[in-house]
């Protein structure tokens, strides 16, 4: 991305993923991560691909 010059996002990196969620499981806003617009719409994307194969988790385990 563009901060960090990464050049591909990849869904299977939770990693890097995980950098770019909140604890609660939401998606970082732009403007805190320092990506560019296309950076972050392929990192949403990948986020959701992630998500949507049970790699990531929609929201957080605990609730109060």
């Amino acid at each position: 991305m563009c901060e960090n010059k990464v050049a591909t996002i990849d869904y299977k990196d939770d990693k890097l993923l995980r950098r770019f969620m909140l604890e609660r499981g939401k998606i970082v806003p732009r403007r805190v991560t320092g990506n560019c617009a296309k950076h972050q719409r392929m990192l949403t994307t990948a986020i959701k691909r992630a998500r949507h194969i049970a790699l990531l988790p929609y929201t957080a385990d605990t609730y109060r």
